[in-house]
Order: structure tokens, then sequence, then C-alpha cells
């Protein structure tokens, strides 16, 4: 005996439902995954290094940006780009990441010349907007070393690609 509180199953063929009939998902939508996508021939022991060379260099171009701007990075990359291709992607990224805070620092700086003539307020607009750059650069400086150290591409969200 069937109870009469459960629905009847459903048949996309019968005409008396109650509602839309489901949506099927199309190919498209199939296809469409949320993962990034490849990023060349940048894994880990393809180079003259040892995987664990790899990972601390690309993660020293990563901290060694937070710390030194774009010096850092830049000194790594040259160094190493041509003995890993890891190292040589990570250093670019840590190196153009660096390029755009530094960009970032000096456009907030700008912006805080016009804005001082506003007794107070003024100068605190741009002190906390350089503030802010400058907090963003360390905080996304150092999730690069932390992927970097697990051997993981790292992109960054706000770079301009000026190296590539």
């Amino acid at each position: 005996m069937s109870d009469q509180n459960t629905p009847p199953p459903f048949d996309e063929n019968s005409p008396a439902q109650d509602g839309p009939p489901p949506i099927q998902p199309s190919a498209a939508a199939a296809s469409f995954s949320t993962a990034a996508p490849p990023i060349g021939n940048v894994a880990l022991g393809q180079g003259k290094l040892q995987e664990s060379d790899e990972k601390t260099m690309a993660m020293l171009a990563h901290l060694l940006g937070a710390f030194t701007s774009f010096i850092g990075p830049l000194i790594i990359w040259l160094i190493k780009k041509d003995e890993s291709p890891f190292v040589n992607d990570q250093g670019k990224e840590a190196l153009n990441f660096q390029i755009s805070v530094a960009i970032g620092l000096v456009a907030a700086g700008l912006l805080n010349i016009p804005l001082a003539f506003i007794p107070f307020i003024g100068s605190c607009i741009g002190g906390l907007l350089w503030l802010a750059v400058g907090v963003a650069g360390l905080i996304y400086a150092i999730l690069g070393c932390i992927e970097a150290n697990k051997g993981v591409v790292y992109r960054y969200p706000f770079a301009l690609r000026l190296i590539s």
C-alpha cells in the first residue's frame, strides 16, 4: 500500500506534473570547470634544480618581495630563471606583482599631495590608501610564499603582467 502523501514518481512524458520540468544541463554547462587553466610547462622537477631547491627559490622570490619590493624577486629571477621553469614562472609573477605594488604606492602618495590641503581628512584618506596598498601587498606576498613552498603555481589577483 502506498502512502497518500508521497508524490508519484517523475515521468517526463506525463502531462499532469506540478511546476516546470527539471532543467537538463547542456553540453556547454557540463564542460564548464572552475579549475584554473593550465599554465604552460611550469611543473616541478623539470629544471636543473632539485624539487626542494625549486620550491625554496620560488618561495624566496615571493618572500623577498614583501621586504625588498621588486629588488629581491628581480635578483632571484635573474639568477635562477634558466635553471628551473617553476622558479622562472614564480619569479616573474612575484616581480610583476611587486612592480604593481610599487606603482600603487606611488599613485597613493601622489594622490595624497592634493588631499593634503584638506586639514586632517585629506592626509588620512591618502595615508589610509597608502597603508591599504602596502598591507595588501604584504598579505598577497605571504600567500604566494606559502603556495610556492607547496609547489603550487600561484597567480596574484591584482598584478600587471609587465614581464612575460
